[in-house]
């Protein structure tokens, strides 16, 4: 007995579906063979009664006589089967035998006879229970004598020859379902043997141990399960690579400023120290509490983005005014590096969107422009139409660039081209959700050691404010910081 499971299912729907089939194949068959054969008689009997009717009209006239009904029995005799000639109401009169039993037939084939049809009937003669057919037929000999002659012919022999077919028929239909059998084992094993590596590989997955793979050439569906629960297992091990990296950055991160917010903190309380190093204690704690606040807020802002819980207050945004007040929060720190910033807009280029949420997204992409670019170089953040529905920025520099390998992963959430700068390694991540949830795209194109450009794709909007509350902005298409 086969254990519940996948393989008996397979196993006894494959057997069902198949014996029903043959099942079905096998009746029809043996009933169309059987009919066939009953049918040849039947034919052949009728056959010989239209022929014996032609001749029978030029030779028998006058009146009845037993000689008659001799006639009646050499035109109509047929080999191998009983002729009974009877009277319209079923008394035999004569048969081919030579015996004239006195009864009267009363098998359906002579009341079809006498009503102008050729009478068929199948069944048990009585007495000898052999399996039998009578054809019947009303003959007028002439003008005014009718006879119904009756053809008995034994169907033994069809019968067995029918049973032989059948045996021989269930025979092979046997050896069809043993083939099936044996077939839909290999069927089963061939999916439930794999099932049963994957299945017992998932288990050491869920324990923990990722390191496990699922080995074996797979095909179709099957092939695609294996392949999927492999990648999945190496993501979770980058995924745990990442959260370990990212443990490691933000410790380091956070370590930082609150070792300095720290250690002036006591110095300060300690006393005894003029304005000036009070004044430079204080300012080096709010310029890394800010730090803090905006380590924090990236977390949060992130963990939001994961959850879809970022709300956007969405409202008509001149996108010339967002990026004059990005490019001013990030000229301090430009300035530091003597990078110039150069705006290139046009005039009245409005999107439905959230101008905080995207001056984020500008703030950290030049942010990072001004981090990995050279002293003494130059940024440009440029904005443009690009259709009647879609309008681009793009921040384009001249920086330490991207190699290939990093490019694919750089918008990966934690991932950081280069880890000595600081960072959590979400600001792209973050950036690009922020980007989709306002329906556009952020695009990179990079090569090493010649800079990288950044376009942040948007779809425009017709409408436009006010011209009451309309800002007015400098003449001409450049804005210089």
């Amino acid at each position: 007995m086969i254990k519940k499971g996948m393989r008996r299912q397979i196993v006894l729907h494959y057997i069902l579906v198949v014996f029903v089939a043959l099942l079905l194949v096998e009746v029809i068959f043996l009933l169309a063979i059987r009919t066939y054969y009953y049918d040849s008689v039947y034919s052949k009997i009728t056959t010989h009664i239209s022929t014996a009717e032609e001749f029978l009209k030029y030779e028998i006239s006058g009146e009845r006589s037993p000689n008659q009904l001799q006639k009646v029995l050499d035109f109509f005799s047929m080999d191998y089967t009983e002729l009974e000639v009877l009277s319209t109401s079923g008394d035999i009169l004569t048969s081919s035998t030579g015996f004239q039993p006195d009864r009267t037939i009363t098998t359906s084939d002579v009341p079809e006879a006498v009503g102008g049809s050729i009478g068929k009937w199948v069944g048990r003669q009585a007495g000898t229970n052999e399996s039998v057919m009578a054809v019947s037929k009303l003959i007028q000999v002439n003008s005014r004598d009718k006879y119904v002659i009756r053809y008995l012919t034994s169907m033994e022999r069809i019968d067995k020859d029918l049973l032989n077919l059948t045996l021989v028929s269930i025979g092979i239909g046997a050896a069809v379902m043993v083939i099936v059998v044996l077939f839909s084992f290999g069927l089963a094993n061939s999916i439930v043997k794999p099932l049963n590596n994957i299945t017992a590989v998932s288990a050491q997955m869920a324990k923990g141990r990722f390191t496990a793979r699922i080995k074996g050439d797979y095909k179709y569906e099957i092939g695609d399960l294996a392949t999927t629960l492999n990648y999945m297992a190496d993501e979770i091990i980058r995924s745990n690579q990442i959260k370990d990296d990212f443990i490691s950055s933000i410790s380091h991160e956070l370590r930082t400023p609150l070792t300095s917010i720290k250690g002036w903190s006591e110095t300060l309380i300690s006393g005894g120290y003029d304005p000036e190093e009070t004044k430079l204690g204080v300012g080096i704690i709010s310029r890394e509490s800010d730090r803090l606040i905006g380590l924090v807020e990236e977390i949060l802002d992130f963990s939001k983005l994961q959850q879809n819980e970022m709300k956007l207050s969405i409202v008509l945004t001149d996108i010339k005014v967002v990026l004059q007040e990005t490019l001013l929060n990030i000229w301090a720190k430009a300035e530091k590096k003597r990078i110039h910033l150069v705006l290139e807009c046009e005039d009245t280029i409005y999107i439905k969107g959230d101008p905080n949420r995207l001056k984020q997204v500008f703030l950290n992409l030049v942010d990072n422009a001004v981090k990995f670019s050279p002293e003494d170089s130059s940024i440009v953040l440029s904005a443009h139409r690009l259709s009647g529905t879609e309008m681009a920025v793009i921040v384009r520099d001249s920086g330490i660039g991207i190699s290939e390998a990093h490019l694919s992963r750089v918008r990966d959430r934690f991932f950081q081209v280069d880890a000595l700068n600081g960072g959590t390694g979400l600001g792209l991540a973050i950036s690009q959700q922020i980007v989709e949830l306002h329906h556009g795209k952020l695009e990179l194109d990079s090569e090493l050691g010649k800079g990288t450009q950044v376009t942040v794709i948007l779809p425009l909007t017709d409408e436009r404010p006010p011209a009451a509350e309309q800002r007015l902005t400098e003449e001409g298409h450049d804005y210089e910081l």
